[in-house]
């Protein structure tokens, strides 16, 4: 019997995914984590007209959603104040990173990322063939001048860059990013995944025009709207390039509840603002937990902090491996230096007390 008939590409692909699900860590466990603050899941939850929209939309689930996501793009046009041309929608940043490698490399074209970035991005690279470049952060944040250094010394065709940082959290100033646009080369685009956007200081993002050709800039609904569960997540680009994934993408993959849930939580900024501040609180809660440790909380522009654990990788990992056996699900950067720390993300006040009581078990049991 003849097995599958595997590309040579795909036969070389190890069998691993980006990130392990705590859902996966709790069937190894047996039992369910006490507070989940790894995934850098929004706690705070959704808009009440999201979930009205949501639940209205229940009853039409046996009809596909609608292919071009007409309503949806047209909401994210006027928010932005851009043409819905600008706008490409698709199943969360992770589904539409997808489908722009699928569109730009090809099997031996270069990739400029920070080692240690988003790892979901270096998925995808790897399943299409790319070449993968990567240059370290610098003091903890990405590296603009070394992104460039290294994409003009390989002739690479993508750069990615987070903004707010995963993992770190932290944020480069406006003028850096559009300093960087400037100085990209020939024929580079600048991928700038902005999940974490809602949630930055007001006014903090770059001015880039939604026209320009060398930046394509990635949002969602996972984080800021808390609703990670809808994978909804969609692009500002130039028309051209927005209209190229048309030919690669699912065009059913946005369901119908989703694309009513995404609408109405996008109608809803005031509850936006009020996560906001609940986030802003929650920083300086979880930051208060570290300083009665003598750990130190990194700056955040995010719905998480990196935690220092003040001593080297196999430390913080220790620690990690603590808390999870205490019912805390929380994750770390997985490249060194940035591996002295754990990553946590921000939760409700119960899990903010379950984080207190779990950290200073987690630190002793660490160091025995």
């Amino acid at each position: 019997m003849t097995p599958p008939r595997f590309t040579p590409l795909s036969q070389s692909l190890p069998a691993s995914v980006p990130f392990v699900g705590p859902e996966t860590q709790e069937r190894a466990m047996g039992h369910a984590f006490k507070a989940r603050l790894g995934a850098n899941e929004n706690m705070f939850g959704p808009s009440p007209r999201a979930l009205a929209a949501i639940a209205a939309a229940a009853r039409d689930v046996w009809m596909y959603g609608d292919p071009e996501n007409h309503d949806l793009r047209v909401g994210l046009a006027a928010h932005h104040g851009v043409a819905p041309e600008n706008i490409v929608v698709g199943e969360g940043i992770d589904g539409l990173l997808g489908y722009l490698v699928r569109l730009v490399i090809a099997a031996g074209d270069a990739v400029v990322t920070s080692d240690g970035a988003y790892p979901t991005f270096n998925f995808h690279v790897a399943g299409f063939g790319g070449v993968l470049h990567k240059v370290p952060y610098r003091d903890d944040f990405e590296d603009p001048d070394a992104l460039l250094a290294r994409a003009r010394a390989v002739d690479a065709k993508l750069i990615y860059l987070s903004n707010p940082d995963n993992p770190m959290g932290n944020q480069l100033p406006a003028e850096t990013v559009e300093q960087m646009v400037e100085n990209l080369p020939e024929g580079c685009l600048l991928i700038l995944d902005e999940a974490y956007i809602d949630l930055a200081p007001d006014d903090s993002a770059p001015k880039i025009a939604p026209d320009d050709p060398r930046v394509i800039r990635f949002r969602t609904f996972s984080k800021g709207y808390a609703m990670a569960g809808l994978r909804v997540g969609y692009a500002i680009a130039a028309p051209e390039l927005a209209q190229a994934f048309n030919k690669v993408r699912n065009h059913f993959g946005i369901g119908r509840i989703a694309q009513a849930g995404a609408l109405a939580a996008l109608a809803d900024q005031d509850w936006l603002r009020q996560i906001k501040a609940k986030i802003v609180a929650a920083r300086e809660g979880f930051a208060t937990v570290a300083r009665e440790n003598d750990l130190q909380a990194l700056p955040s522009a995010t719905n998480f902090i990196c935690i220092d654990c003040g001593k080297d990788g196999d430390f913080a990992r220790r620690v990690l491996a603590e808390l999870g056996s205490l019912g805390v699900f929380v994750r770390m950067p997985g490249t060194a230096p940035m591996d002295r720390c754990i990553r946590v993300s921000l939760g409700d006040a119960d899990a903010l007390e379950i984080f207190r009581d779990a950290l200073p078990r987690a630190l002793a049991a660490a160091r025995d």
